[in-house]
């Protein structure tokens, strides 16, 4: 079988309070949901059509149960979250406080976490060589164990696999509460920037991969280290791509933000589908914008992934030009379910 989409990397359940604008101490009631970056990126992108999976693992215990069970509703492949004995699966905590204010509490994840500990020596390469996009990120390189798997999966996949249909994505993702020190986080995303070919992140995570500077500046920096296509996010100016040949911003689409949390993520699924379909790297920007935005504007992450039907509504209902037609959509992977 081969993959449209394999992601790598952290997965958790998501604790996301039903009480908005209070602090933890005052929430009464949570809702539980499936989390984790990379996770949630295979989930978007299953949501657009995608053939995905997740290498990851989790704690040997209900919680870890219940991630592969949603990984399975949500059409992405299980087979490769595997638990780890004697290790409990992680746990996130967020208050919800909009418009800006996210903050985010991770329980299990000392002295370490179970998809810190993905063995290189299980890994399935030729799935991960075959597979149309491979999506990792920089906490994945926190610990060793995650760290030498992810290193090796990146040099199973042919460098030059933009001319042949293929993405090698890293999310530059940086989460200071894992590092050491943004030079220890440095040190990682430059031992891996080699392999990558997309890289994708904000100015802030831009910065500890390649330095401070303008979005054109970090842009700039990424393509002379062997990117071919870097994503920097402007925050409330939108988002800029950039390759050898051009340079694109897609305007933000205003929404009112319930959780800015899994915005990111929903991005990601749809960047994927947007490169793999071969639009125009305009439509690919608008499209991911607008995944972004859509979750946004509420409170779940993986249970709120669009479809693409609903980001082509969005884009023509905001009067966006650049929406690819209609018949170049895809239907949700089988068994994705519909958000609840």
């Amino acid at each position: 079988m081969s993959y449209d989409v394999i992601t790598t990397g952290r997965i958790s359940v998501d604790i996301y309070p039903n009480d908005i604008g209070v602090g933890l101490a005052e929430v009464r009631t949570f809702g539980k949901y499936l989390g984790g970056s990379p996770s949630n990126v295979a989930v978007a992108a299953a949501r657009h059509g995608r053939r995905t999976a997740v290498i990851t693992r989790t704690g040997d215990d209900p919680f870890g149960d219940f991630l592969r069970s949603e990984l399975d509703r949500y059409g992405v492949d299980p087979r490769w979250a595997t638990p780890v004995p004697r290790l409990q699966t992680p746990v996130t905590f967020c208050a919800i406080q909009p418009p800006e204010n996210f903050p985010l509490y991770f329980y299990g994840r000392s002295p370490s976490a179970p998809d810190w500990e993905i063995d290189a020596e299980e890994v399935d390469y030729d799935a991960v060589r075959n597979a149309s996009v491979f999506w990792s990120t920089v906490t994945g390189m926190v610990r060793q164990a995650s760290r030498e798997a992810q290193v090796a999966m990146h040099q199973a996949r042919p460098r030059d696999d933009l001319r042949e249909g293929q993405y090698t994505m890293l999310d530059l993702d940086y989460r200071p509460m894992f590092w050491d020190s943004k030079e220890q986080a440095r040190e990682q995303v430059q031992r891996i920037l080699p392999y990558v070919t997309v890289a994708v992140g904000n100015s802030d995570e831009c910065a500890v991969a390649v330095g401070e500077g303008t979005a054109d500046e970090q842009a700039d920096r990424l393509l002379e280290a062997g990117v071919h296509l870097a994503v920097v996010k402007l925050g409330s100016a939108g988002v800029m791509a950039a390759t050898s040949s051009e340079r694109i911003i897609s305007e933000p689409i205003p929404v009112e933000t319930v959780n800015g949390l899994g915005a990111g993520d929903s991005f990601g699924g749809a960047l994927c589908h947007g490169l793999l379909a071969g639009w125009p790297l305009k439509n690919v920007l608008d499209f991911a914008n607008a995944a972004g935005a859509h979750v946004a504007a509420q409170i779940a992450c993986s249970e709120a992934m669009p479809t693409s039907a609903e980001l082509i509504a969005m884009l023509q209902d905001r009067g966006r030009e650049s929406v690819p037609t209609e018949g170049t959509f895809a239907e949700p992977a089988p068994g994705a379910g519909e958000a609840r």
